[in-house]
């Protein structure tokens, strides 16, 4: 659907979608200076209760920030992270607060470097987010409706065309806007609505592994209060497709999350949870879980995919519209890196429109390549493992991906020996910095000589962290080093 956009308020941003990165873009529209007005265009109910919504069926599982997206966050949202934690979440010390087995060996927990995570519950983070931004009176939502069409034309995006989301479609209605962001997430029609402005040619590129997503609650054992984030990582060169996570979130409580490749998947018997953990490659978590009250069911979900698409590289680009968070990738969530690559790439966007307004020459496609850096980094890591499970299916690795992932597992080989190579890795993976820090002299000499200390035989836990666990196995004392 075409329009003239003459009628369009210069100074409205209308944002599609009211998730994390959603929210987060119609702070940066305001904070930015360069509009009044947004209006946010999400079809799911948001009331508090609801655990989970139609169009954010992953919120059920384990979600993390990284330090860079949290501090991208913070930037948007002053005070924002100790709004999370005061609700409950917790704030993981990178790598001394992390009990991890990589494919590569176990990651010896050096001192803090001031890397860290953010685990809570999904809808606690977004909630926290979502009341802080609607305190801003220049921000209002919309839910119930949905986004059909973009106005405009291929040179200039003018606004949108939005119906009922749920029962019979009414008339459509049209909002015209000063600027346009698709934060609509993995199902996002971007594409459609740009090829219906003569906006084609778009590369994608798709990697799916295929793998099965189980999680479910606990109740936290008594006393166990500042407990790392535990995770036995698959190893696909191995043939070993299983893996799981177990971080803290409010309320006292545990969330685990099991992770299988096709013929050896988590399901959603109860029974069969603890089980799966116990035949990871490590028993670890099992051994956490098994006596622990669940305070949940199982849920499973197979949306793991890698997907990506190149807005950045696009020939022709219009003017006046954006797409952010899982519009533009998604990724394995074994990695947790979504909610971190939102935040950044709505940081790009607060800083674009606050250098250059809304409306100037070649902003929009500005703020997509700013937003690519860090989708760059965050498909690299995700992706360089998940080319080598042999159930993954999609275009084939290139040479250049095959090349990141050889390099990749070296440098995780070398961190789990070396200080240095740990925190220049923890650099990237907490989406700090770019990828490049991987390439710097002293990260590739480090790489070259290898290891400096020789391989952990198990995890290192505290003794309060042996507790937890049981006379199951020894302990190995935590690294001071």
């Amino acid at each position: 659907m075409r329009d003239n956009g003459k009628d369009a308020p210069m100074r409205r941003a209308v944002i599609i979608g009211a998730g994390m990165a959603g929210l987060l873009a119609a702070r940066a529209a305001t904070a930015s200076g360069a509009v009044d007005e947004v209006v946010i265009i999400e079809p799911d109910d948001l009331a508090d209760d609801a655990p989970a919504r139609k169009g954010l069926p992953q919120a059920r599982h384990t979600h993390i920030l990284m330090a860079g997206g949290a501090e991208a966050a913070e930037e948007l949202l002053p005070g924002i992270i100790r709004r999370w934690l005061d609700a409950g979440a917790h704030r993981q010390e990178l790598t001394s607060h992390m009990v991890a087995l990589s494919p590569e060996g176990w990651y010896r927990r050096w001192k803090p470097t001031g890397h860290y995570l953010i685990t809570a519950s999904r809808p606690l983070l977004d909630r926290i987010v979502r009341e802080q931004v609607l305190t801003d009176s220049r921000i209002k939502l919309l839910t119930g409706r949905k986004v059909t069409a973009l106005l405009g034309s291929s040179q200039h995006v003018t606004g949108v065309t939005h119906s009922t989301a749920h029962g019979p479609d009414d008339e459509p209605h049209h909002l015209h806007a000063a600027f346009v962001v698709d934060a609509s997430g993995r199902a996002s029609r971007a594409t459609t609505w740009l090829a219906a402005l003569g906006v084609t040619g778009i590369a994608q590129r798709h990697l799916d592994t295929g793998l099965t997503y189980a999680s479910r609650i606990y109740r936290a054992p008594a006393g166990a209060r500042h407990v790392p984030v535990f995770n036995v990582m698959a190893d696909p060169l191995a043939g070993n497709g299983r893996s799981a996570v177990v971080t803290p979130i409010e309320g006292g409580q545990w969330i685990a999350s099991l992770c299988g490749i096709k013929g050896s998947e988590p399901s959603r018997d109860a029974e069969a949870f603890v089980p799966f953990a116990l035949g990871l490659r490590h028993p670890l978590i099992g051994q956490l879980l098994q006596d622990l009250e669940p305070l949940s069911d199982v849920t499973v979900s197979r949306s793991t995919g890698n997907g990506r698409r190149y807005f950045e590289k696009a020939s022709n680009w219009p003017e006046r519209f954006v797409a952010l968070g899982d519009a533009v990738a998604t990724f394995n969530p074994v990695y947790g890196q979504g909610l971190s690559v939102a935040a950044l790439g709505a940081l790009a966007l607060q800083r674009e429109l606050h250098r250059h307004g809304s409306t100037a020459a070649g902003v929009a496609r500005r703020v997509q390549r700013a937003a690519a850096v860090s989708v760059d980094a965050a498909w690299i890591l995700a992706t360089a493992q998940d080319i080598h499970y042999t159930a993954a299916h999609g275009q084939k690795p290139t040479r250049q991906e095959r090349l990141q992932s050889a390099f990749t597992s070296r440098l995780s080989r070398v961190a789990t020996g070396s200080a240095f190579m740990a925190d220049a890795l923890t650099d990237v993976t907490s989406m700090r910095r770019p990828a490049t820090r991987l390439l710097s002299p002293a990260v590739l000499y480090a790489a070259a000589v290898g290891p400096l200390l020789k391989p952990l035989r198990g995890p290192q836990l505290t003794p309060a962290e042996q507790r937890l666990l049981g006379p199951h196995h020894a302990i190995t004392p935590a690294a001071s080093s």
